[in-house]
């Protein structure tokens, strides 16, 4: 029974067109499903993600139209990020990005991974983390995440100079989003803010069995441990992180614009998600029952400070109600909201959707 990696973030956004075309025309992922939210059908749920949307690569959006900016805090999520080959390809999505008008940050030495930073339309922080080099630079590949290390001072010294973190970017100008910079390696990480580390290990591990990869601090807030869960190959794309903050110090997260409703947590099978909704209740956690979402089955609960966590089905996908083809060019509706389609559709935003060139 394992929890295979990350399958999905959910965040709110504001204008659906704008993030249709923000994650299709600018990031390269393509629109995977066009529906709407199932327990508030007059909104879009929108999926971005890899050629098939397979778990792992997954970005969705709730479109709440003119939504308000929403603040990051405690108990919901700093940031996401998505996975790079190497150095070179970070540095032409910096200048993608930056000749795109978009400002970006880095790339920073996470000594774990090269990285950089921008924002999407609504707020949301997006990272862009390289594959490498890997927990295994700082302690032995069978003890990896047992003892905590201290970020080294020297990566603390580089990610200051800030003059030479500008001018760190590619030579020639980027005019397309060539195949070494696709985002079809998915998630990285997930980062979220909670308190008392020990109680979320004792959920991300004790409950849910991630493994711990690493014991650090937050290398741009030291006083603030950072420690990361992952599954057992402790590979990109399964990584849970965590900064901790002192709740009578750090603001609670609201909700809104930017911000991210929640995480999901993939599995292989219905059998395998009710083994964990029963761990989960074992262990004091309020779980729901199992939701058919249409491509994936659900259950959820939330973290000890409050940040829903949803385990979802790998399967049966993104092609169950439309040719793999032509994935997200039309309106697609569960069953119980099909005889509803006129009146859904008639409240929602016209979208422009591109057709997918990957």
């Amino acid at each position: 029974m394992n929890i295979d990696g990350i399958h999905h973030i959910t965040l709110i956004g504001s204008d659906a067109q704008r993030t249709v075309d923000f994650y299709t025309r600018l990031l390269g992922l393509r629109l995977v499903k066009k529906t709407v939210n199932f327990d508030d059908p007059g909104s879009y749920h929108l999926y971005f993600g890899d050629a098939t949307g397979s778990p792992g690569s997954i970005v969705t959006y709730f479109i709440v139209p003119g939504a308000r900016r929403g603040r990051a805090g405690f108990g919901g999520t700093h940031h996401y990020a998505l996975t790079v080959s190497d150095g070179a390809a970070l540095r032409k999505w910096k200048r993608w990005l930056s000749d795109n008008g978009v400002r970006v940050n880095g790339p920073l030495d996470r000594h774990y991974f090269e990285s950089l930073y921008f924002q999407d339309p609504d707020g949301a922080i997006i990272e862009l983390a390289t594959a490498g080099p890997g927990w295994a630079i700082d302690e032995e590949p069978d003890s990896i995440g047992t003892e905590h290390r201290t970020p080294p001072a020297e990566m603390i010294i580089r990610n200051r100079d800030h003059a030479a973190i500008a001018a760190d970017t590619h030579e020639e100008p980027v005019t397309e989003i060539t195949p070494d910079m696709a985002l079809t390696r998915g998630m990285h990480h997930i980062t979220a803010i909670g308190g008392e580390i020990e109680r979320i290990h004792d959920y991300y591990h004790g409950v849910l069995g991630l493994k711990l990869v690493k014991q650090t601090d937050n290398f741009d807030s030291p006083d603030s441990r950072h420690w990361y869960w992952a599954n057992d190959r402790g590979e990109p794309g399964s990584v849970i992180t965590y900064f901790e903050h002192d709740p009578r110090r750090s603001p609670p997260t609201i909700m809104g614009a930017g911000q991210t409703h929640h995480i999901a947590l993939s599995v292989k099978d219905e059998e395998t998600q009710a083994q964990f909704s029963e761990r989960l209740a074992s262990a004091g956690y309020r779980v729901s029952p199992v939701l058919d979402r249409t491509y994936f089955k659900s259950v959820y609960s939330a973290d000890p400070h409050g940040m829903i966590v949803e385990i979802a089905t790998a399967g049966p996908g993104f092609a169950v109600d439309e040719d793999p083809a032509s994935l997200g060019q039309e309106l697609m509706l569960p069953e119980q909201l099909e005889p509803h389609r006129q009146d859904i559709e008639r409240v929602l935003q016209p979208l422009s959707t591109p057709e997918w060139i990957g």
